[in-house]
């Protein structure tokens, strides 16, 4: 089992980080060119929501089969930097960018502008795309 999550997660984030860099992308040139906020502008922010959450249960899932303190003290986790990084830093930083992309998302439905609904989706989705950039295991993706 453990496997397959493995895989599924592995690639599910290739979608995951497409369309958030798409969503990022859409949101922060429309801001800038002062773009009227369209259908299409809302349905790829939620995209972005639903596939980051998908993400996020499938990595809790995988987390939780990985055992990485079966038989480490935290000490030995916390000392090894392998381990450290894929069993606290990335976790940590990508349950912060789900949470970055569902405030955004949030905040975006309650203003009624065009502007500050795509400034909301821009800052709140470049702050999420900066924390996957920095914690992605770069040396697995290629």
């Amino acid at each position: 089992m453990y496997s397959t999550v493995k895989v599924l997660h592995s690639y599910w984030a290739y979608l995951v980080f497409l369309i958030l860099v798409l969503a990022t992308i859409n949101a922060v040139v429309k801001t800038i060119g002062k773009k009227e906020y369209a259908a299409r502008d809302f349905r790829v922010s939620l995209f972005t929501l639903i596939v980051s959450h998908i993400q996020l249960l499938i990595g809790i899932v995988l987390w939780v089969s990985a055992n990485y303190f079966g038989e480490m003290s935290m000490k030995e986790v916390m000392g090894n930097s392998a381990i450290r990084s894929s069993a606290i830093e990335h976790p940590i930083a990508m349950v912060l960018a789900v949470v970055f992309i569902t405030v955004g998302y949030s905040k975006h439905k309650k203003k009624l502008t065009s502007g500050a609904k795509l400034k909301m989706i821009a800052i709140f989705y470049s702050l999420a795309l900066l924390l996957v950039l920095a914690k992605i295991p770069w040396s697995t993706w290629f």
